[in-house]
């Protein structure tokens, strides 16, 4: 039986900024602190013993499990470059303002999530799902994944069998520990 905690890393100054990091990074705000040591503290009191805590690559996801680490006794964490953001290519590090002026006709008939996927130079949906799908596919027993937005909702996704509309329309908050477990998905608040 595989049992997978997923969270998201959390709020850091770009995201407090508007700015979309995909592969580029900025360190955690107090909240995000905060969001991370308020998410250990609940995993810890979890009558749950992690076999792995499998951790993106990505400083904010470092500093994440950093502060997880803290609250309790856990596995010392693995990167794993299946669960690093997707990459939005020459848009990391804009913000929708300097995107929408850079690439206008790129953004037309986009909706609120599939946009992502418009960087003429970045992941594409498919390649960043499979890359969610293989990682899904390769876990057992206990696992904690410290993860991003994007691709937690790709995974989430996939565990779920969800078109990629579906998919793209879930939430990713930064406050959320999603349990998958026996093909469903449940949601712990923290905050």
């Amino acid at each position: 039986m595989t049992d997978i905690y997923l969270v998201r890393h959390g709020q850091t100054e770009w995201n407090a900024s508007g700015r979309f990091q995909g592969q580029l990074d900025s360190s955690l705000t107090e909240l995000g602190i905060l969001q991370a040591r308020m998410i250990g503290y609940h995993l810890s009191r979890l009558d749950v013993e992690f076999d792995r805590v499998l951790v993106s690559p990505l400083g904010r996801c470092q500093q994440t499990v950093s502060e997880i680490r803290k609250c309790g006794v856990f596995p010392e964490p693995e990167p794993d470059e299946c669960l690093a953001e997707v990459s939005l290519g020459s848009w990391d590090g804009l913000t929708n303002f300097d995107i929408v002026n850079q690439s206008p006709d790129l953004l037309e008939g986009t909706s609120a999530f599939d946009w992502y996927f418009r960087s003429p130079d970045g992941e594409s949906y498919e390649a960043a799902y499979a890359r969610a799908s293989k990682w899904l596919d390769k876990q057992s027993g206990t696992v904690l994944a410290v993860s991003h937005g994007l691709v937690g909702r790709l995974i989430r996704g996939a565990y779920l069998g969800l078109t990629q509309v579906e998919t793209l329309s879930l939430p990713v908050p930064q406050d959320i520990v999603w349990h998958l477990s026996n093909g469903e998905i449940g949601a712990m608040t923290v905050v």
